[in-house]
């Protein structure tokens, strides 16, 4: 199969766009809006797969050429109870309390998609995130930088001061919004062969992946 060599980013995440930067990929970035409102029932797992695959196929239009969209939506939730990204500081407060000595789960779906032959491969990583028993004083400083406010749950697994995750043991990438060893054996499927993902993500997150080998030898998870 001939290999797509741009992407275009359907997303306007600085997190994403660094991170698929490590891969030295070309791509150029562009936000697409879809109406990100859940359904009736719709469980974590279909939502996030769902709005993945719904931005990949509306930034459709944008393409110049032979452009590969990827697309990406990350959720945070606590069983089936989806938290989204706080807008005032008393929700950031809240979630961040409710997560608190607990562990909770992180969606996070990819949709790549080739207008040209209309073709879609998505994946799905779910890491369960462990929360260490962090203080009513530690979650007051860390709304009070602001951070919070455009992260789902409310909290960035990266923050050095706050550092609100302890002993993960799933794809920080993930967590992080754009999981690197799922992205690069979907993009096997047009051609795309990526040989180092796993040292390159492992040397810039500062973390040993207890997964990447069963990630990278299993079949994308797709809903």
């Amino acid at each position: 199969m001939t290999e797509k060599t741009s992407i275009l980013l359907a997303s306007g995440s600085p997190r994403r766009q660094e991170m698929l930067g490590w891969l030295e990929l070309a791509f150029r970035a562009q936000a697409v809006d879809v109406d990100e409102s859940p359904l009736l029932e719709e469980n974590p797992a279909v939502y996030v797969s769902r709005l993945a695959k719904d931005k990949a196929r509306s930034a459709a239009a944008s393409i110049n050429g032979d452009e590969l969209i990827l697309a990406a939506d990350t959720i945070v939730a606590d069983g089936n109870k989806l938290l989204g990204k706080p807008n005032h500081a008393d929700a950031a407060i809240k979630m961040l309390r409710q997560l608190r000595g607990r562990t909770h789960q992180v969606y996070t779906a990819l949709a790549l998609y080739d207008s040209n032959s209309n073709r879609l491969v998505a994946d799905l990583c779910i890491s369960q995130v462990p929360m260490r028993q962090y203080s009513d004083t530690e979650i007051a400083a860390y709304v009070a930088t602001g951070d919070p406010f455009d992260k789902a749950g409310g909290y960035a697994i990266q923050h050095a001061s706050f550092n609100p995750v302890t002993n993960l043991q799933d794809c920080y990438a993930s967590v992080m919004g754009l999981p690197l060893c799922h992205l690069t054996r979907s993009l096997l499927s047009f051609g795309n062969k990526l040989r180092h993902t796993p040292r390159i993500c492992q040397s810039r997150l500062g973390y040993t992946c207890p997964v990447y080998e069963t990630i990278l030898t299993s079949k994308n998870t797709s809903i």
